[in-house]
């Protein structure tokens, strides 16, 4: 009896550890950690991403892009939009493209393209998936960008809702 309580026990705590709080279930159904966004690191993470932009424009050819305060400010209207409305898509829950939102910046390049995702994950694992996509790759390796704005909500479950947009 006493052996039954310490194996049944010891179940409870293995089960217990198991926990999958912090986790989430990919695609594959695989199990990963949940990246979180800590206080204070805006700046790090932006300039990681456009740090791998470049990385990935000049491999391609490209000129590089530089952060750009107006449309950082129209892809982090636009990561809290889709966070409200509960769906990545382009459009504002006002209507708006992302020509409206970039446009109301007072940014006064052409606004090329934008990128968007809901995730789990890091900046660049969020980078590597837009780069298997013809159409975001087409936006993060348009000829014209000389800006890019980058920008996301996290939300307290831990899933990130990414903006990047190009500019010329």
């Amino acid at each position: 009896m006493k052996r039954t309580f310490l194996i049944s026990m010891a179940t409870v705590f293995a089960l217990a550890a198991c926990s999958t709080e912090g986790t989430y279930s990919r695609a594959d159904g695989t199990i990963a950690k949940i990246y979180r966004i800590g206080a204070g690191q805006q700046s790090k993470i932006q300039y990681n991403m456009l740090d791998s932009v470049n990385a990935l424009r000049q491999a391609a050819g490209k000129g590089p892009v530089v952060l750009n305060s107006q449309l950082n400010a129209a892809a982090a209207t636009h990561s809290r939009d889709m966070s409200v409305q509960n769906r990545p898509w382009h459009f504002g829950s006002d209507g708006s493209s992302p020509i409206d939102r970039v446009a109301r910046t007072g940014y006064s390049g052409l606004m090329l393209g934008e990128a968007i995702s809901e995730t789990y994950e890091t900046e660049l694992e969020t980078l590597a998936a837009w780069m298997e996509e013809p159409g975001t790759r087409d936006v993060i390796l348009e000829s014209r960008a000389q800006n890019m704005g980058f920008a996301w909500v996290q939300e307290a479950g831990g899933k990130i809702w990414w903006t990047l947009l190009m500019g010329g």
